[in-house]
C-alpha cells in the first residue's frame, strides 16, 4: 500500500506539487524567451509556489507561437529571487501586483483581478490568459490563426460544449433540462439563465478559463457588470464571490463576442485521467487529476525536451 494514500487530501497535494517540482527543474535549464512587443500578450497570475510549472507553461506556449511579451499578476506571494528568475527566463516581464487591481462593484479574490486586469487592458493588445497548470505539447495553429484574425477563443470545459455558444434557452434546454444537476455555483448559475430576458440576445458556452483569448478592442468591463448583476439577481449577492463566478463571466463574455474560436477538445483538452490523443497540443492538468498516474510530470518533461532541443 502506498501510505500516502492515508494522508489529509490538502498534504497530499503539497507533497505531489513538491515532487513535481523536482522533476521539472529542468525547465530552469532552457533557453530564455525571446519576448516581442508585437501587440500579443501572455498573461498569469502566480505565485512562488507554481513557479517552475508556469515556466514550463508560459515557456511552451510562447515556443509554438514565437510572439509576444508576458505579464504576470503576483498574487502577493512571489519573491525577491522568484522574480529574478522570472526576469530571466521571460524577459523581464511586465508584473502587476494584486493589491493594485481596482475592483469598484467586483469581488474580491476568486481569480476576478486576473479578469479585470484583461478587460482593462485588451485595447490594443490580445490578451491570452494562462494557467500555470497547463503543458503546450504541440504547434497550437488554431491560436496562431485566431491571433492574426483578432478572434477571441475560447478553451473547452469538456467534449459536450463542442456545440461551441447557444443562446440561453437552448442551452438550458441542452444542459439542464430538469433544472441544477448539483450545488457548484457554476450550475446554479448556468441553471438559473431562465431568469434573464431573453431580448439581450445572450449566448453561453461552457468554457475553461485556465487558457482563453481575448482580442483586442473587445468588450471591458461594462459587459462584465451587467451580467454581474444578473448573477447576484439568479443566487445572491453574497455568493458572486465564490471561486467559480469568474470563470462563469469569462464564458460569458467570450460567448457573445464576434467571430469568437472554439479550439478543437480533441487537441485542447483538460486532463480527466485519460490517456490524451498523439494529436492533442495543449492540456490543462485541473486539480481534481492533476498528479495523477504522472501525466503531468510527463508532459512537462516532453515540453522541456522540446525547449531543449
Amino acid at each position: 500500500m502506498n501510505m500516502s494514500s492515508l494522508l489529509p487530501r490538502r498534504w497530499r497535494s503539497k507533497l505531489e506539487a513538491t515532487r513535481h517540482a523536482e522533476a521539472i527543474t529542468g525547465i530552469l535549464q532552457t533557453p530564455p524567451i525571446a519576448a516581442r512587443q508585437d501587440g500579443v500578450v501572455l498573461f498569469s497570475m502566480i505565485g512562488t509556489a507554481v513557479l517552475l510549472p508556469y515556466l514550463v507553461a508560459v515557456k511552451s506556449l510562447h515556443h509554438e507561437l514565437d510572439r509576444g511579451r508576458i505579464a504576470i499578476l503576483d498574487d502577493g506571494t512571489l519573491t525577491a529571487q522568484d522574480k529574478a528568475i522570472l526576469a530571466h527566463h521571460c524577459s523581464d516581464p511586465e508584473i502587476m501586483r494584486i493589491q493594485d487591481v481596482v475592483l469598484g462593484e467586483f469581488p474580491k479574490g476568486g481569480t476576478w483581478e486576473r479578469l479585470l486586469t484583461i478587460l482593462d487592458r485588451r485595447g490594443g493588445e490580445y490578451w491570452i490568459q494562462l494557467d500555470s497548470d497547463t503543458v503546450t505539447l504541440g504547434p497550437v495553429p488554431d491560436v496562431v490563426d485566431a491571433i492574426a484574425r483578432n478572434r477571441s477563443f475560447l478553451f473547452l470545459g469538456e467534449a459536450e460544449s463542442s456545440i461551441g455558444p447557444l443562446p440561453l434557452p437552448e442551452f438550458l434546454q441542452q444542459f439542464y433540462p430538469e433544472g441544477a444537476k448539483d450545488s457548484h455555483v457554476q450550475s446554479r448559475i448556468e441553471s438559473g439563465f431562465d431568469r434573464i430576458d431573453t431580448a439581450r440576445g445572450w449566448e453561453y458556452v461552457r468554457g475553461c478559463s485556465g487558457f482563453a483569448g481575448f482580442a483586442a478592442l473587445g468588450a471591458g468591463r461594462r459587459l462584465a457588470s451587467v451580467f454581474l448583476a444578473e448573477m447576484k439577481a439568479i443566487i445572491g449577492e453574497h455568493d458572486v464571490s465564490i471561486w467559480g463566478t469568474e470563470q462563469v463571466t469569462s464564458n460569458f463574455l467570450l460567448s457573445n463576442e464576434t467571430s469568437l474560436l472554439i479550439l478543437p477538445y480533441d487537441r485542447y483538452l483538460n486532463y480527466w485521467r485519460e490517456a490524451w490523443d498523439d494529436d492533442a497540443r495543449f492540456v490543462h492538468f485541473v486539480g481534481t487529476h492533476r498528479h495523477h498516474d504522472d501525466a503531468y510530470i510527463r508532459a512537462s518533461l516532453q515540453a522541456i525536451a522540446n525547449l531543449s532541443g
